[in-house]
């Protein structure tokens, strides 16, 4: 009986562990693409350059902002 329940509780901890490091991984993967987007300044420019218009940094700033919003709010949404 000692065998099986051994056995067991192994296979416990081991669906344990792989479930909490998942959580944890994703929550530190959403946290880093939060702090560090992965669409930047020098992104936005070259998007807005090539469709034909010169940005100036307002217009650029404004667009990160509004990309950063969206992200929260996609965040706490859900």
């Amino acid at each position: 009986m000692s065998i099986v329940l051994a056995i067991l509780l192994i296979v416990i901890a081991a669906l344990g562990g792989f479930a909490g490091g998942l959580f944890i991984s994703r929550r530190q993967v959403k946290q880093m693409l939060m702090e560090n987007p992965p669409l930047n300044e020098d992104a936005v420019r070259t998007m807005m350059s090539s469709m034909g218009r010169k940005p100036s940094e307002t217009q650029v700033q404004q667009v990160l902002r509004q990309i950063r919003a969206a992200a929260k709010q996609a965040d706490t949404k859900k």
